[in-house]
């Protein structure tokens, strides 16, 4: 759990330079800067992830201007849950690799609209691509990743137990 810490319960960067483990023993749910960082740039990764498979077909990275054949001729899914839910999964994950719950735990998601939130997780942990190799951690695999999702011979919107066959 995150705690909310006020003001002159936050511990000042030239505090944390000197004692480096204080802000765990004082505020143990205060994240430093890096950290609050490092967590913010896996939110924002799941986000874009989630995001490019809904609307992505071609141009995973936008290395090139936005044409309309790179987008999805008909968008399924919903953009609304997905941060949330994306949010969740960071903070849950973060509290459970740092020990904060000693207890083991699985993030339930509805059968509805989330699957591009689930899918991207998945993905940036590494568990996708040893499920399905040919969605691999690279231009390749993002391009399959994106344009597998809600499309034909690829993986549904929502989640639900199926398999990602797309070989295109």
């Amino acid at each position: 759990m995150i705690t909310a810490v006020s003001e002159s319960q936050r511990v000042s960067e030239s505090q944390r330079a000197e004692h480096p483990d204080l802000a765990s023993e004082a505020n143990p749910g205060q994240l430093s800067d890096e950290d609050l960082g490092l967590l913010d740039a896996y939110w924002r990764a799941a986000n874009y992830l989630s995001v490019g498979q809904i609307y992505l077909l071609d141009n995973p990275l936008l290395r090139e201007p936005l044409r309309p054949e790179h987008v999805k001729p008909r968008l399924l899914g919903h953009w609304g849950t997905t941060p949330g839910l994306n949010f969740i999964y960071a903070h849950m994950n973060r509290a459970l690799c740092e020990g904060i719950w000693e207890k083991d735990a699985i993030y339930v998601f509805g059968p509805g609209h989330g699957g591009p939130a689930a899918v991207a997780n998945a993905y940036l942990e590494g568990t996708y691509s040893e499920v399905y190799p040919h969605i691999s951690a690279d231009l390749d695999g993002l391009r399959r990743l994106f344009r597998q999702f809600s499309f034909p011979g690829g993986i549904p919107y929502s989640c639900c137990a199926g398999d990602a066959r797309l070989d295109t």
